[in-house]
């Protein structure tokens, strides 16, 4: 991947405030509060392994029709940070497709989301059992939305947010103006993968250093590739795995923490 250069009539100064403003109203606003609820929940009386944490949650579980508006708005509104930095980058004379954010490579970005989905995915699965058992993370409900027909859209529609958010944001966005800023590969690495594990925090230690792993291979993939649309891939995928294989194996297995 080539280092961007900083664009004319784009200084340091803006683009440290744009990373300030981007991630005040996104993600690191998640953080601030995923650190808030890590504390409330390690000094409380239940120990961390016995409390839940929901991801994808019911809003009116009685009334589905209104429940399902819940969810198509807060899907939708999740998503306006993308818009946020499309406008930026478009400011500055660049666009997502800057970032590797476009429809022009369907075949590769799909091959390699999906296969890194497969391995990410296995090995979370893996780590996340474990790190419940060592007591170090809560049991986490990947979704508990009631038994209606949206169930699956909203689930898919909702690991797509997550996938085009994050992906967006800690790996193009962030990466592309950190290089730009001149901020060394392995440091930006570090702040992209730390920013990427902080907003995990409410599931526990292991949602945290899970996700900091995960934020290095995905940064370090953006690096290489110069592409986040095949780690949206990746990342949709992996939670709709997550979402779906959840509410299909709830109740219906032992070994799964929360089912």
């Amino acid at each position: 991947m080539v280092v961007p250069a900083l664009p004319a009539g784009l200084t340091r100064r803006l683009v440290v405030w744009e990373l300030v403003a981007v991630f005040a109203v996104s993600l690191g606003a998640s953080g601030l509060r995923a650190l808030v609820n890590f504390v409330g929940a390690v000094t409380a009386p239940a120990p961390l392994s016995s409390q839940r944490a929901t991801v994808l949650g019911s809003f009116t579980p009685d009334r589905p029709w209104l429940d399902l508006a819940y969810h198509l708005v807060s899907i939708a509104t999740g998503l306006a940070p993308v818009l946020l930095v499309a406008y930026l980058l478009v400011r500055s004379g660049e666009s997502l497709r800057t970032i590797g954010v476009d429809a022009s490579r369907p075949g590769s970005d799909l091959g390699r989301g999906l296969a890194l989905a497969a391995a990410i995915g296995s090995t979370g699965l893996v780590f996340y059992l474990a790190t419940v058992a060592l007591g170090i993370n809560k049991m986490v409900v990947a979704s508990s939305l009631p038994d209606v027909w949206w169930a699956v859209p909203v689930q898919v529609l909702a690991a797509a947010e997550n996938g085009i958010l994050e992906e967006v944001l800690v790996a193009g966005f962030l990466l592309h103006r950190l290089a730009q800023l001149g901020v060394g590969r392995g440091r930006a690495l570090v702040i992209s993968s730390l920013l990427r594990g902080s907003y995990h925090l409410y599931q526990g230690a292991g949602g945290f250093l899970g996700n900091v792993i995960m934020g290095f291979v995905f940064g370090w993939l953006y690096q290489r590739w110069g592409r986040a649309m095949p780690l949206v891939v990746a990342h949709t995928a992996i939670d709709v795995g997550a979402f779906v294989g959840f509410a299909l194996l709830a109740g219906r297995v032992s070994w799964l923490p929360g089912a």
